[in-house]
């Protein structure tokens, strides 16, 4: 059953909010939020802090319950239909049910084949109303590589860079300054948090030593993401950062393997949100391959004359939907899904 109401789509609202709250610290689960209401009033929020923690359901439970609000009677409104088996928590339908909440209203169905729909089902045999549908397509936007993750068991790829207006990712010889802004270099830094694995091709490792590692102020919680190094000879220095430093432990070699046997091995892994920072031959193999589900490029504005330039030859164009272009310090944000 579907609703329309505007006090519902209020409430869900809310929830979508509180689960972007999670945002790079979920993965491989889903950023999930949850609000409860009774009386036209909230009286407990929660969301999906990280993967083995308590879910939205039930943090927004006990924080009704801190408040001193029981939940018998409430309506739960969640970003995502609750779950309904045992992993590595109890399932959030048992929740409900134990609590005695009245109402039950989800934005989007879990996409989880095996799990899809099942809760609604459970929660009504057992007399509990639920609605979904509302706010759907916003919640499952909230959670694109989640549910591409789960239903294919590969991560979702995005490809970033910074290149000059005529297409070069690197200054002239001598030139140390960076390509983009530091405002630029902050987003990027989002880009990373987002993640849960980042990429770079032995070129890129030999000859700009990057850290890989997220560098945002004030934010906390977040395992470091897996720092990834495509190479062909496995020739790579030991004194780089991505052996060196104290994230040593985080960095994994793919030596003399096809980029989509590696991206396919890093899902069977856990990895379900892959950033790929280059270089330019190792975008040209994902695009090539037809693993790029999201681009994400920043345009300095300079033009550079270097090589190499950002990608190689493309045996066809590669369309964008859902294009954004936001302005970053001095520089330009190039948003698109493939």
């Amino acid at each position: 059953m579907k609703t329309s109401s505007t006090t519902d789509r209020r409430f869900l609202h809310r929830a979508l909010e509180l689960a972007q709250l999670g945002a790079g610290l979920t993965l491989p689960n889903p950023r999930v939020g949850a609000v409860l209401v009774r009386g036209g009033k909230i009286i407990g929020e929660g969301w999906h802090r990280r993967a083995g923690a308590p879910h939205a359901e039930v943090r927004a439970v006990a924080d009704a319950k801190k408040r001193g609000h029981p939940a018998a009677d409430a309506t739960l409104y969640v970003s995502l239909e609750p779950c309904s088996t045992h992993g590595r928590t109890l399932p959030c339908t048992d929740l409900i049910l134990r609590e005695k909440i009245a109402r039950v209203v989800y934005a989007a169905t879990d996409p989880n084949p095996a799990h899809a729909g099942a809760a609604a089902k459970l929660l009504r045999a057992a007399g509990v109303e639920v609605s979904h549908g509302l706010l759907a397509a916003e919640a499952a936007a909230l959670n694109r590589d989640f549910n591409w993750y789960i239903t294919r068991r590969r991560p979702w790829v995005v490809a970033k860079i910074a290149l000059s207006l005529d297409g070069r990712i690197v200054t002239p010889p001598g030139d140390n300054r960076w390509l983009t802004s530091p405002a630029a270099r902050r987003v990027a830094h989002g880009l990373r948090w987002d993640s849960d694995a980042i990429l770079v091709g032995a070129e890129t490792a030999r000859r700009d030593n990057p850290r890989l590692t997220v560098r945002l102020p004030g934010r906390r919680g977040k395992l470091q993401p897996w720092r990834v190094v495509v190479t062909r000879s496995g020739k790579l220095p030991r004194h780089l950062h991505l052996f060196s430093d104290r994230h040593r432990d985080r960095t994994l070699v793919f030596r003399n393997r096809p980029l989509t046997e590696v991206v396919t091995a890093l899902g069977a892994w856990g990895v379900s949100h892959l950033l790929i920072e280059g270089g330019g031959k190792i975008l040209t193999e994902a695009f090539r391959r037809g693993l790029v589900n999201e681009v994400a490029f920043f345009i300095a504005p300079a033009l550079m004359g270097t090589l190499p330039r950002s990608l190689e030859k493309l045996p066809a164009p590669v369309p964008l939907r859902d294009v954004s272009y936001t302005p970053v310090g001095e520089d330009l944000l190039c948003r698109g899904l493939v």
